[in-house]
């Protein structure tokens, strides 16, 4: 992966992980568009999981008063509570995980499907009355983070899973997105370090820890450092611009984006310009 690959990349990353369109979705479909075959190689796939951590401090710089007010201990627990079914599934099922990951067309079916849903959405989920994280019950969060796991199929957001799973829990629109933005911190955190530290990795036939990988070579050192920055000041833009659209303008758009973005996916996988 070249520095430029990698700053494209980690630009989508950006924009993407906190809007309901996919940024797994979406970097597959770049990293495939850039080269031939680099969405399968490993350090690509290890590349797009490691730049979350970018994503991860723009939104604890965006909310750090509510990250760093160690006195409201409830809000801790609960992101724990949310947290902890993608943490069991995902360890799980890693491995098909891994190989979802590599198609394309997995992504072009669920940006699709997806799109669907977010054009009704809006209308199914109209009037939440939890407006404030102090007034979400334990339970709720917890379920919440049950509907986060559908996000382990590519295409389909965490962020959406997560948003819609908060309105489902009669939660605001605000309300909803923010918590996903929060419940998005150790969920991301945690499979990023699994990726870097735990994970065996096999790139050129070798077996290698992520962080391993990274500080093989300089080129890959450098993509991973210059990914992580573009990601974060890109993410903090998307964010802010994100909470404004929802409020005025709900799910419908995004609903639109993402059948546009499938069918064109589709086709690129028809033509053969993309792989299976």
């Amino acid at each position: 992966m070249s520095l430029f690959e990698a700053i494209i990349i980690a630009i989508v990353e950006g924009v993407t992980e906190f809007l309901p369109i996919s940024s797994t979705g979406h970097m597959i479909i770049t990293s495939a568009l850039l080269g031939d075959n680099l969405h399968k190689q490993e350090f690509t796939k290890l590349f797009e999981v490691s730049i979350q951590l970018g994503a991860i401090l723009a939104v604890v710089v965006l909310y750090w008063k509510k990250f760093f007010d160690f006195k409201r201990w409830q809000f801790y627990v609960k992101l724990i509570a949310a947290v902890i079914p993608a943490l069991a599934l995902g360890f799980i099922f890693s491995d098909k995980i891994d190989q979802l990951l590599e198609s394309p067309l997995t992504v072009a079916i669920t940006l699709l499907l997806g799109g669907f849903v977010l054009l009704f959405i809006d209308k199914v989920f109209q009037h939440g009355t939890i407006d404030k994280e102090e007034h979400l019950p334990y339970k709720n969060a917890i379920i919440i983070g049950v509907w986060q796991c559908i996000a382990m199929i590519p295409g389909v957001s965490r962020s959406a899973a997560s948003i819609i799973g908060g309105m489902q829990q009669n939660l605001t629109r605000r309300l909803a997105a923010e918590f996903s933005f929060f419940l998005a911190v150790p969920t991301m955190a945690a499979a990023t370090l699994y990726s870097l530290l735990f994970k065996t990795w096999k790139e050129n036939g070798v077996e290698s820890k992520g962080y391993e990988i990274i500080l093989s070579s300089n080129q890959n050192l450098q993509s991973f450092i210059a990914g992580n920055l573009v990601a974060f000041i890109v993410a903090i833009l998307a964010i802010k611009f994100f909470i404004g659209f929802l409020q005025k303008h709900g799910f419908r758009w995004f609903g639109w984006y993402r059948i546009v973005a499938g069918i064109v996916l589709l086709i690129l996988i028809w033509q053969g310009v993309i792989g299976r």
